[in-house]
């Protein structure tokens, strides 16, 4: 017998897997990247279509809504129409007329209080006295019908203002005209408290009736007009004196 293998031949290298080409590990390798890869290109380039579409019509909407025009030199100017430039010219008037008229209240208050003797609230109410020959007025002293009003007295003159802003009075009178001056009853406003009274009556028959919540206030004015009407206390309440 031969000792060898016999005729049997034994090829080694035959069952051997052979190695994968270059060619088809590329394809499987494309293959299996290209979807990723194509979805990714797709996915990218709709977002940049879709934001160059929104910053598009952004830029629309700015100029359409924009009221800035340019110039010539670059520089930016407002377009406005015939109507809004003379509505501009109106309420530049307007405030020029009011800047004038506080301007002009500032100075006359600003002048009361340099030159006035004497000046502040007081409620005020008048009344007329009986001519001879009249019967007595009614008794209407629960007549709640005072008014505040900013009283000054300066030069030869009483003024009654509505407010001390005001650049004329809403009455006067005059000092020489003042025949009586004297106190009245204090009495109690449901609003205001005590009140402190006293009257003023001209030689026409008006007849001021004035009060204060101050005492201090109230005397003040009693003395202020006594002075300057050269009505002493004992003379103040005499029907015929005169200033």
């Amino acid at each position: 017998m031969d000792d060898g293998l016999g005729k049997i031949k034994i090829i080694p290298d035959h069952f051997t897997a052979s190695p994968p080409s270059v060619d088809s590990t590329q394809n499987v390798t494309s293959s299996i990247s290209r979807p990723r890869t194509d979805s990714y290109l797709r996915s990218h380039t709709w977002s940049r279509r879709k934001l160059r579409t929104a910053a598009h019509m952004l830029k629309l909407n700015l100029f359409s809504l924009r009221p800035w025009g340019s110039s010539t030199d670059g520089e930016e100017k407002v377009e406005l129409s015939a109507v809004e430039l003379e509505s501009l010219r109106t309420e530049l008037t307007d405030i020029e007329e009011k800047a004038a008229h506080l301007k002009a209240q500032l100075e006359h208050v600003d002048e009361i209080l340099r030159s006035a003797r004497l000046s502040g609230y007081l409620y005020i109410r008048t009344r007329w006295t009986a001519l001879p020959g009249e019967p007595p007025p009614l008794d209407d002293s629960d007549v709640d019908d005072w008014l505040p009003r900013f009283v000054v007295l300066q030069g030869t003159c009483m003024f009654f203002y509505l407010f001390s802003t005001d650049l004329s009075p809403q009455d006067s009178t005059l000092l020489s005209d003042i025949v009586e001056i004297g106190p009245l009853p204090s009495f109690t406003r449901d609003d205001e408290g005590t009140q402190y009274a006293f009257y003023i009556l001209t030689r026409q028959g008006l007849r001021y009736e004035c009060s204060s919540v101050s005492k201090i206030q109230s005397d003040s004015w009693l003395l202020a007009l006594q002075t300057d009407c050269k009505l002493g206390k004992s003379d103040a309440t005499k029907p015929n004196g005169s200033c």
